[in-house]
């Protein structure tokens, strides 16, 4: 069965954004603070981690077969220029397919019909590899529908004051979950992840 999973990297007082969808130079030091090269998709986009946040990454990568991603993401992105810099299709979230692109494509499918059929979407296209959700609006809507089975948290040591939760919204909490059952240390993060324990 396809694992359904959400993941973000967050502020000590967890935030994944400053309150204008910004405070990435906090957020992300980490991707840049290392030695180790991690390449991507994007061949103007380069990290340099720790060695054990480079593990991290590649063993997210390869577990990794589709994300589901909000409109909101998709905009502020550009589109990633065209495709993401993990190397695997999209499923973008929409009210409507945006002007110049293919509902589906080899890189991004656009569904317009609620959280359900993207994560349905997602999971045909990964696969026996990881659904990853993004965070926030999408991943509080997939928790909510009882779809989601892991929670990861990047922790970063800053404190934001004030942003966009993970879980932006949560209607059904408090949600218990389980671990962590993966703890590995980085410079300047901890790469934490937790199961969902599933109600009922």
């Amino acid at each position: 069965m396809t694992k359904v999973t959400t993941g973000a990297t967050m502020s000590l007082d967890g935030y994944i954004a400053d309150a204008t969808h910004g405070g990435f130079e906090h957020l992300f030091q980490w991707y840049g603070n290392g030695d180790v090269e991690v390449p991507t998709a994007d061949p103007d986009m380069t990290w340099h981690t720790s060695a054990a946040s480079a593990k991290h990454i590649r063993d997210l990568v390869e577990r990794t077969g589709a994300l589901v991603v909000g409109r909101r993401l998709f905009d502020m992105t550009n589109g990633w220029g065209g495709r993401h810099p993990m190397d695997v299709p999209v499923v973008v979230v929409t009210h409507q397919v945006p002007e110049g692109w293919d509902r589906e494509g080899e890189s991004f499918v656009f569904v317009t019909d609620g959280i359900e059929t993207a994560v349905d979407r997602a999971k045909a296209i990964a696969g026996d590899k990881e659904v990853g959700v993004n965070g926030g609006t999408i991943a509080t809507q997939v928790l909510e529908a009882g779809l989601l089975d892991e929670v990861h948290v990047d922790l970063v040591p800053v404190l934001l004051g004030d942003g966009i939760p993970l879980f932006a919204g949560l209607k059904i909490a408090p949600v218990q979950l389980e671990g962590p059952t993966r703890v590995v240390q980085g410079n300047g993060v901890t790469h934490l992840a937790y199961r969902v324990r599933k109600q009922g």
